[in-house]
């Protein structure tokens, strides 16, 4: 992400600041200031993740989805909307929980690694390998806890309410649902080393 946020910073992040200064008769943030880079990075991975959304999902709809689905009797009035409204209202909170743990890795406080070799190229491939695994363990266990009946009403249910779902269900959830989900794949960086590509 450092990598990102460099590019964003020199071509997007240091005008809008310097803008914003000017406009208000103050001194820029500097890029090292932790209010800047927190916005920064909300701003950044918010507009990515509703580009990646609406994207995806858009494509997967026009191109893949099978749209005799929608005549089935569990499709719910006007669904397609509503999926998009449930995601539009969870995003902007994920990516709010998520700029802490993007902010400790920009800080060093990851296993993340710059240098190709620094564990052997051996291990490059393993860790791509224990990535896989270790997310997609933890996620189905965190999936599992939360069909628990102390959590499922409070934070999962939503998640059922598309039984006969289009790709816009992908991100419809409530927003601990889909930050609770999102955990493994910040953790892991913070529990074994990976490349920071």
């Amino acid at each position: 992400m450092d990598v990102v946020m460099e590019y964003m910073d020199t071509y997007v992040f240091d005008g809008v600041y310097n803008q914003a200064a000017a406009l208000t008769s103050t001194t820029p943030l500097p890029r090292d200031s932790l209010l800047r880079q927190s916005l920064s990075l909300f701003v950044f991975i918010y507009a990515y993740i509703v580009a990646f959304y609406f994207g995806t999902a858009g494509l997967s709809y026009r191109y893949i989805y099978d749209k005799k689905q929608e005549l089935h009797p569990k499709f719910l009035p006007r669904q397609k909307l509503l999926e998009m409204a449930c995601a539009s209202r969870a995003l902007p909170t994920i990516t709010l929980m998520t700029v802490p743990w993007i902010l400790a890795e920009l800080h060093g406080y990851s296993m993340v690694y710059k240098e190709w070799s620094k564990f052997g190229y051996v291990y490059l491939g393993v860790s791509a390998a224990m990535f896989i695994l270790f997310t997609d363990f933890c996620i189905y266990w965190v999936h599992r806890l939360q069909h628990h009946p102390l959590v499922y009403a409070k934070c999962h249910k939503l998640h059922h309410k598309w039984i006969v779902c289009t790709p816009y269900a992908s991100h419809a959830f409530h927003p601990v649902d889909g930050y609770l989900q999102s955990l493994p794949y910040h953790m892991a960086v913070f529990i074994f080393p990976m490349h920071e590509y």
